[in-house]
């Protein structure tokens, strides 16, 4: 099967005559098998029945998604940046109208992805626009699906991609799991892109945390305290989740509070 792409989670195989028995990724307690069954696809199956939308967020700031929905459903979002765009975070769907359409707002300098769960066809991607690396925590390392030359591992705390934009190392729900800072957003009072590490919830004064979001298992006051401290170094305005969450104002203030709210809660007998 070429490429195999797991349906309930959207991540991509290795070229193989027959896909896996199963997807670590769904077996892993964070995610899950789907109730009907391993089932398989390919891009070349998804293109004539899906497509992506491009939407512009605010000056600068572009996020990507998929109608229908295909596997988890998140969301990727493109940086415009003066030394070219980074695309943080991936989709499933890749087909040529999307190449277009980025390719006219200035193309893909390089990829980072937040956690396993986004890996999804980060290759195709990078192939897609000339090979450009994708920056992937060396914390996540045993998830990397099919690997490749241009996925480029990286340690420590932060990882420069542009001027002002930074890959902050935060943990949560995965080892390597990380957000992005992009310091000239929100009219130079900076964006965090937080994939699901940090999760703006339906009152969007608030986040919170988990260790699996489909299961529900509540992540731990520890790592809750470790997204925070990563990103104490940083002044943000506003902060935008994989699956459509805005804190439009006061997000770094909305954060801490939010960790204090979540830790109380899970700490009282």
């Amino acid at each position: 099967m070429p490429y195999p792409i797991c349906v309930t989670c959207g991540n991509q195989y290795p070229d193989t005559p027959q896909p896996p028995d199963h997807c670590p990724v769904c077996t892993d307690e964070r995610q899950y098998i789907n109730p009907d069954g391993q089932q398989w696809t390919t891009l070349e199956a998804l293109r004539p029945h899906h497509s992506n939308i491009i939407e512009a967020l605010e000056p600068g700031l572009w996020r990507i998604k998929s109608e229908p929905r295909v596997g988890i459903g998140q969301y990727a979002f493109l940086v415009q940046t003066a030394q070219g765009n980074i695309l943080w975070d991936c989709i499933t769907l890749l087909d040529d109208a999307t190449i277009q359409a980025i390719q006219n707002l200035g193309g893909i300098k390089a990829i980072a992805v937040s956690h396993p769960h986004y890996h999804s066809t980060m290759v195709e991607w990078s192939h897609a626009f000339g090979h450009v690396p994708v920056y992937i925590h060396s914390g996540n390392r045993d998830w990397i699906l099919r690997p490749d030359p241009a996925i480029q591992l990286w340690e420590g705390s932060t990882l420069p991609l542009a001027e002002g934009v930074n890959i902050v190392h935060c943990g949560g729900h995965f080892e390597g799991a990380t957000v992005l800072h992009w310091q000239q957003g929100a009219d130079g009072r900076g964006v965090v892109l937080c994939a699901d590490t940090i999760d703006v919830v339906s009152d969007s004064r608030y986040m919170s945390f988990m260790y699996s979001y489909p299961n529900l298992i509540p992540l731990s006051a520890s790592k809750v305290r470790a997204i925070v401290s990563a990103l104490q170094p940083y002044a943000f305005e506003r902060m935008y989740d994989a699956f459509g969450g805005i804190s439009k104002r006061d997000a770094y203030a909305r954060l801490q509070r939010s960790a204090d709210r979540y830790i109380r809660a899970i700490s009282e007998p």
